[in-house]
């Protein structure tokens, strides 16, 4: 039975589609079947995995209007072992169009029952909202990683998250987790990334990934060539990171 993780926190430009992208990647390399689910109407999970976003005629949208099967919208990708669901720009328009719809919460969650038991993880890349898009994600999800960015306003915001996880627990989805806190584009050498790491640490303690995910160049040149970083360069540090991730989040699962 696959697990269905959301990447989510409502703060744009903290990694989500890079951890997205990267730990669907890393757990395709070590053999586990996945599918990545693009949730952003910006649609950069599907680009950044080699996908032609303009030619996506059955994509997120349609699987969540139910207008078609989940089977109908995967494709596979550049990564081995990874199908994706791509998005499209049209997606912006889902919000609107599930507000009178009964149960709008749980489109995800019901479109996803006919392939969960296909995959070992369905990775979920949120939109930076926490919108009726997000809430889906999250109703339909075992557990989310919240990735944190290592810099001055890292922890704004993270409280409105927690309390929007902690509301879709109580109301929609009682099995909800949170995975972990996972701390990305973190900096060595600067003072701030290292007291964002031991403060985020110091309140959070068990709740925080043990790898930390590195500033690094290459992370961020891959997506522009529609590859992962385990595909753009399988030896620099971000690829090293991601695989640390997959294996701490494999090994937390077997448990």
């Amino acid at each position: 039975m696959g697990k269905i993780i959301a990447i989510a926190n409502q703060k744009g430009g903290v990694g989500k589609t890079t951890t997205s992208i990267n730990l669907a990647a890393s757990l395709g390399v070590l053999e586990k079947k996945v599918l990545l689910i693009d949730a952003d109407p910006q649609a950069n999970a599907s680009s950044g995995l080699g996908i032609d976003v303009e030619n996506v005629a059955i994509g997120t949208y349609q699987v969540l209007e139910h207008s078609n099967i989940p089977e109908d919208a995967i494709v596979p990708s550049s990564s081995p072992n990874v199908d994706v669901i791509p998005a499209h720009i049209d997606l912006v328009a889902i919000e609107i169009e599930l507000v009178d719809k009964e149960n709008r919460e749980y489109m995800l969650k019901k479109a996803l029952e006919s392939i969960k038991q296909k995959y070992d993880y369905i990775i979920i890349d949120c939109a930076p909202s926490l919108g009726l898009l997000t809430l889906n994600a999250l109703t339909a999800a075992d557990s989310v990683v919240i990735p944190i960015q290592c810099e001055y306003f890292a922890l704004e915001g993270l409280g409105k998250l927690l309390n929007t996880i902690k509301s879709v627990q109580k109301i929609h989805n009682p099995d909800l987790d949170i995975e972990g806190l996972l701390l990305t584009m973190y900096d060595s050498r600067l003072r701030l990334s290292n007291q964002v790491v031991e403060e985020v640490q110091k309140h959070f303690n068990d709740m925080v990934f043990k790898t930390i995910i590195q500033r690094n160049v290459k992370l961020s040149e891959a997506p522009s060539f529609g590859e992962s970083i385990i595909n753009f360069d399988a030896t620099s540090k971000g690829a090293a990171n991601y695989l640390s991730l997959a294996e701490e989040i494999i090994k937390k699962n077997s448990n």
